[in-house]
């Protein structure tokens, strides 16, 4: 446990170099992970592997490039290994003959076995993998060219990075998945149904916005989710606050015009025909005209112009 913290801690300092776009120190951090022994497990808890990798394309340093490479190589190893043996272990247990006694009783005996295993079947168990996707069904083939264009359009996007080898995900199948989710909500392949495909795979190919594709990979964003997602659900984190601070913006300009005029009950609004008003007088003509007064209502928020 207190393995799977340090590691943890160490991921976390990573994903902040990487959201910093400043990896100074990551060298230190990654001889700490040679140093340590990692497990499977370890591996999965974390997700330390993308941390990692995600630095390495960060770091313009030759030394961090490299010895991230190295890590992520050894870590591979260790997957492909724990995956080969317990294929080895499914095979063995298939391909292993039922013994037979040639007494009686044995057989009477092997009898009573067979039936209380039948009664009581065994699930095989299954290697746990890494960050994979959710299985989902296979989605349906189709011989439609348009469709099958659009699911290759979608594999690219979703291998636009190395993110897909790391995590172990077979882009194919989920980007069927998507594809089929967009075209059962269209019915077809028409222009609303292009639009669609056209927005998910510019977001998912977008170099600023790399946590979008890989929770798409991890499963956290379902192919069902991805498929009906607005522009600014799929916006990057950098993008989302720009808008909010353009909205902030904008209210406090509004809010700036209504407080910087004068309040008076002298005019009454011809909506709500109350009398609490504020005015702002511009000079909008000549000199030798009189100046331009605008009024706002503060209770309905009517504006109009009084000359």
């Amino acid at each position: 446990m207190a393995k799977n913290q340090e590691v943890e801690r160490i991921a976390k300092k990573l994903d902040k170099m990487v959201n910093k776009k400043n990896t100074d120190g990551a060298i230190d951090l990654l001889r700490e992970l040679k140093n340590t022994k990692m497990s499977l497990e370890t591996l999965q808890s974390t997700r330390i592997g993308m941390s990692v990798n995600a630095v390495r394309k960060q770091s313009s340093d030759e030394e961090v490039q490299t010895l991230a490479k190295a890590l992520i190589k050894s870590w591979k190893k260790l997957l492909d290994g724990s995956e080969g043996k317990s294929e080895e272990k499914e095979k063995k247990k298939e391909g292993s003959p039922v013994r037979s006694s040639s007494t009686s009783k044995d057989c009477g005996s092997s009898e009573k076995s067979n039936k209380k295993s039948v009664e009581t079947p065994t699930t095989p168990t299954t290697p746990t993998l890494p960050a994979r996707v959710t299985s989902f069904p296979p989605a349906p083939v189709t011989t439609d060219n348009i469709r099958n264009k659009c699911r290759e359009l979608l594999v690219a996007a979703l291998q636009t990075d190395d993110d897909h080898k790391t995590i172990g995900v077979d882009c194919e199948h989920l980007a069927a998945q998507i594809e089929e989710q967009i075209f059962q909500e269209f019915k077809s392949t028409d222009m609303k149904y292009k639009t669609r495909l056209r927005s998910r795979i510019s977001n998912l190919k977008d170099q600023k916005n790399p946590d979008l594709r890989r929770n798409v990979l991890c499963g956290n964003i379902l192919p069902q989710r991805i498929a009906c997602m607005t522009a600014e659900e799929m916006a990057s984190a950098e993008l989302k606050q720009i808008r909010e601070a353009l909205t902030k913006e904008s209210i406090r300009e509004h809010q700036l015009s209504k407080v910087g005029g004068n309040e008076t009950d002298m005019f009454i609004c011809n909506k709500c025909h109350g009398k609490s008003c504020t005015y702002t007088q511009v000079q909008t003509r000549s000199a030798d005209e009189p100046m331009t007064t605008f009024v706002l209502c503060n209770s309905c928020g009517n504006r109009w112009k009084f000359c």
